[in-house]
């Protein structure tokens, strides 16, 4: 089921999209309509992708049209929700709110029509859910990016705060755990005839002489429905990962970790998804257990035989880091300006009405004085 696994949406795993609440609820439905079912299952990728499959949406029940009507509104309402909460936070209360105009970002549905899920919308779901899966490693990648640049920032700026012989014993502590991270078994090439041995023998239990890649695929194709998702092929590396990562060493980093089973991910799936469904076949796998790459892989390069950042990238985002502090300084100056002159202008209100207070004061004795006098 192609379109299912490209969009992930009838799996257990979060696709990390913010609509996806909405894409697995309109996929489980078109599913429980027998003839979209069928189209489903048979439509080409190529196909998928290019809308032919959303134009079968004319003919599903009128039962499954009237939910998806349903599940839109739904949708449209959690985005105007949205809409109106990030007004609230940005303190812009008394400002008339254009949700049409603001809509417009959501391009997986045509907010032109709130009411009803057309053709369009089933066309625009499909094509962005499969451009932001695309894009979604290459955003983990850069957010990994990040995380390593802040980590090494804040190594950095600790140092800075120590004496010259705690600060060269901070060092040498670094590089001591850098080496004992480094040394560590050999990590087998992922997809390679030696790591997926290496799996049939020691997480299922099977002599590695006996290893065949068909009674593999079953064995690890945990659903059954005749495919490696991107999920399942990255469940193969574990044994390999366990070589390098330790949650309990102080020098093994688990976010890297997952960074390094994504990376595996992807290469297998460069290697193997010859239609790039983000599946692999079980023909694809038998295929790739045949060619050389397979059988006399390279050696596989670890993370720390390969900075996530270069030099130029590490100064341009500590100078965006100081540029931020500066602004930050700056806006907490402004702010406390701003607060000295509403004391200022509290002071000068009080002393208004300590003198206002004083003339009517004074102006009562007077009339008293007056009234006694008359009398």
């Amino acid at each position: 089921n192609k379109i299912l696994y490209l969009t992930l949406a009838l799996l257990s795993v979060d696709t990390g999209l913010h609509y996806d609440r909405y894409l697995r609820e309109v996929i489980d439905f078109l599913e429980k309509d027998q003839h979209f079912r069928e189209k489903l299952h048979n439509t080409d990728m190529e196909d998928i992708k290019q809308g032919k499959l959303a134009k079968e949406l004319d003919f599903v029940s009128h039962h499954v049209r009237t939910k998806l009507d349903e599940l839109k509104r739904q949708e449209v309402n959690r985005l105007r929700t949205l809409i109106k909460a990030k007004q609230d936070l940005e303190g812009g209360n008394d400002i008339a709110v254009d949700h049409q105009a603001l809509l417009k970002q959501f391009e997986y549905l045509n907010h032109m029509n709130p009411h009803t899920f057309e053709v369009e919308d089933l066309d625009r779901l499909i094509k962005s859910a499969t451009k932001d899966l695309e894009n979604y490693d290459k955003e983990r990648h850069e957010e990994f990016k990040r995380y390593e640049m802040m980590k090494e920032h804040d190594r950095r700026e600790h140092l800075k705060t120590l004496g010259e012989e705690e600060r060269k014993r901070e060092e040498e502590h670094y590089e001591e755990m850098r080496k004992k991270h480094a040394d560590h078994p050999k990590v087998n090439h992922p997809g390679s005839q030696n790591q997926l041995k290496e799996v049939w023998e020691e997480a299922d239990g099977l002599d590695p002489e006996d290893f065949d890649p068909k009674t593999f695929f079953n064995i690890h194709d945990t659903n059954g429905d005749g495919f490696f998702d991107e999920q399942e092929l990255e469940a193969l590396f574990t044994k390999e990962l366990e070589k390098i990562y330790d949650p309990s060493n102080e020098e093994d980093d688990m976010v890297e970790m997952e960074e390094e089973r994504l990376r595996m991910r992807e290469h297998v799936m460069n290697e193997v998804d010859s239609n790039k469904d983000r599946l692999v076949s079980l023909d694809e796998f038998l295929i790739a257990t045949k060619k050389k790459e397979f059988l006399e892989p390279d050696s596989w390069e670890t993370l720390e035989q390969n900075q996530a950042y270069t030099d130029e990238e590490m100064r341009e985002f500590e100078e965006h880091l100081a540029q931020q502090e500066q602004d930050l300084n700056q806006k907490a100056v402004d702010l406390q300006k701003q607060r000295d002159e509403l004391e200022r202008q509290q002071e000068q209100l009080n002393e208004q009405k300590k003198e206002l207070q004083q003339v009517r004061k004074t102006s009562t004795v007077c009339n008293n004085c007056h009234k006694i006098r008359i009398k």
